[in-house]
């Protein structure tokens, strides 16, 4: 899971930046992306790709990232995704989240940055980019960036949850399940349906 932070480390790089994005399939909410800085290498909960931990380990995980580590989340909605569509929505949430991770670290100098993208998304960024095929489960920036943007976005569908109680967004988070698909034709579309999706 290090093999890519130790190949720009050996180039120099000593701002090495994981980016990740979760709610790209949803057919409800935002998609949020997360860009994360690792202070260290070490931890004590599972860092991996998020869609291979559960819950839980995706709670704890999150807890120990954020406390050792810079990040950035950027988060669009689902007004924008209908205007943009989910892939530009994407390089906007992510582009996001680095300006916000930037932001914060800007006071360091003689940083030389990296940055580790999952997947073949292009950010309109000035700055050296890896895209990097299934890059959740090779790196641990992109795990801790991964993990991070669905803990966030999974906390977000729960408050939605509150306010829209016959969707169940707080078990299926928006994916499009069969319980989600009943609900969409017993009650219609929510203000927070994607109505550019098929199925919405």
């Amino acid at each position: 899971m290090l093999y890519y932070e130790q190949k720009f480390k050996k180039t120099g790089k000593n701002l090495i930046i994981g980016i990740d994005e979760a709610g790209r399939g949803p057919l409800a909410g935002p998609v949020v992306a997360a860009a994360v800085w690792l202070k260290t290498f070490s931890f004590q909960n599972r860092i991996d790709d998020s869609k291979k931990l559960s819950a839980s380990q995706r709670e704890k995980a999150f807890l120990e990232i954020i406390e050792k580590s810079v990040f950035g989340i950027g988060i669009i909605n689902e007004k924008v995704i209908d205007r943009v569509n989910i892939l530009v929505a994407t390089q906007m949430a992510m582009e996001k989240a680095t300006d916000e991770l930037l932001s914060r670290v800007n006071t360091l100098t003689g940083k030389q940055i990296q940055l580790l993208v999952d997947g073949p998304v292009k950010l309109n960024l000035s700055l050296p980019i890896a895209n990097i095929i299934r890059g959740d489960g090779k790196s641990k920036s992109i795990a801790s960036a991964s993990i991070i943007a669905k803990v966030t976005r999974d906390r977000i569908m729960v408050l939605y949850d509150k306010i829209f109680p016959e969707y169940g967004f707080k078990r299926h988070k928006g994916y499009p399940t069969k319980a989600h698909r009943w609900a969409l034709k017993q009650f219609g579309r929510s203000l927070i349906h994607r109505q550019s999706f098929y199925g919405v």
